[in-house]
């Protein structure tokens, strides 16, 4: 029976037998037995089913990742230790040294990072656009070795709405897949494999896990490209891998299971960036509530928005459902139930009126985060940027008076009133 998204949440990935665990067990193992050594040999030569060593898989992170391929509607799916790690393995699974990526320039800094310079090292090179490029430009930036096209729905922080239609439609054009790290809509805002996209990665750090308690990534595929219909682009993928005795991924496991599996018995096995079990299983209990949880944030996003707005010492703010919002249109496509819950705006007394503002907060915290369900917030003059001067920040386009807030599940008359005495205080 196909369940409903709210039902998947609470049930998908686990179903216990009679007389088993209610709740998915944590198998806190490094290694798993076996009576022969036939036995195990079927599973290093990918014939069976099964578990040798959790550096490469663990029942808890399979039963997890099985929930969230669920939720975004996809085929198959992997954890791993962090969401930047899920960005660099999705990637990098079907890059190599010669590749190019076509990347949206509004992408959080430190995939920006990642892709710019120490995929560059390995010998990845990346063109990045507009993410509102018109089409021809998009276009403009395939090159002969490019394998993959990557964005963020909405990025972080910039809030920028990605057009997943027409990136999809390029990344297509020129054989090659559209990878979309989806962190902050998450499956219950947003699911871009519907719209187009083929592989969707998330930092489960944030809204799925939600509490702040465990560091995480996910890679989903969507199970619908052709690796064989472009093999010569994806020799990795299409041709025989002699370090699992010349098993062809994608003949072996089809469109559907090729890309995790390669994924997992080349770049975990060599890499180990594996998600615990102990925190897979605290990922699990934020995704049974992240149907409830997701409305919540969009509708503090929003009061604390347009409450924003309309204030007089607020320069402008940014949050894609606000009609004033450039992304409006695309938010309204893409994002009918709404975002996120982060907002940013720029304060009109610029780097001393954020300071006084930070320092005057009583709810929301001062952290690094976002997407938790408590409130947090961010002046990045004074922390993550502090080495730029005003100058050098609002070239970057990050003026000294920009303030990011998270906004959690709060009550949102508790938040704005929060916000109001702080603006007060300048």
């Amino acid at each position: 029976m196909d369940y409903s998204f709210n039902t998947k949440c609470v049930q998908a990935g686990y179903t216990p037998g009679n007389g088993e665990p209610r709740q998915i067990p944590i198998i806190q193992s490094t290694t798993f037995k076996y009576d022969t050594s036939e036995d195990m040999g079927k599973l290093f030569d990918l014939e069976a089913e099964g578990y040798f060593y959790s550096r490469l898989q663990n029942p808890t992170n399979d039963y997890v990742a099985a929930k969230i391929t669920a939720l975004e509607g996809g085929a198959a799916g992997m954890l791993t230790s962090s969401g930047q790690a899920a960005n660099f393995f999705a990637l990098f699974n079907i890059c190599e040294a010669g590749s190019h990526i076509v990347a949206s320039s509004s992408i959080y800094g430190g995939t920006y990072n990642l892709i710019s310079v120490t995929m560059k090292k390995m010998g990845v090179d990346v063109t990045f656009v507009d993410p509102d490029c018109a089409e021809e430009e998009l276009n403009a930036a395939f090159q002969e070795n490019t394998k993959a096209v990557f964005g963020e729905s909405i990025a972080n922080p910039a809030l920028t709405v990605l057009d997943i239609e027409k990136f999809a439609k390029a990344a297509h054009a020129h054989g090659v897949p559209l990878i979309v790290d989806n962190t902050f809509p998450t499956p219950v805002n947003l699911r871009p494999i519907e719209w187009g996209a083929d592989i969707v990665t998330h930092s489960t750090t944030k809204y799925m896990d939600g509490h702040g308690a465990a560091l995480g990534g996910a890679i989903i595929d969507g199970g619908k490209f052709d690796w064989m219909a472009h093999k010569d682009k994806f020799p990795g993928l299409c041709t025989p891998d002699e370090s699992y005795h010349g098993i062809t991924y994608a003949e072996k496991f089809g469109k559907e299971g090729a890309f995790i599996t390669k994924c997992t018995s080349q770049l975990m096995r060599d890499l180990g960036c594996m998600q615990s079990p102990q925190s897979a299983f605290i990922l699990n209990l934020g995704l049974e509530s992240l149907h409830v949880r997701m409305p919540r944030h969009v509708e503090n996003g929003q009061a604390v928005a347009e409450f924003l707005e309309q204030h007089e010492k607020v320069a402008f703010v940014n949050y894609p459902t606000l009609p004033s919002n450039p992304y409006y249109g695309l938010a309204q496509k893409y994002l009918p139930k709404g975002g996120c819950g982060v907002v940013s705006f720029e304060l009109k007394g610029g780097r001393e009126a954020a300071e006084k503002f930070m320092k005057n907060l009583k709810l929301a915290a001062i952290e690094t985060h976002v997407a938790d369900a408590r409130t947090c917030c961010l002046n990045p003059a004074s922390s993550t940027h502090r080495q730029m001067n005003d100058e050098q920040l609002a070239a970057a386009g990050i003026p000294a008076g920009l303030i990011r807030i998270s906004c959690g599940l709060e009550d949102k008359a508790d938040l704005i009133a929060d916000i109001a005495q702080a603006l007060d205080a300048i």
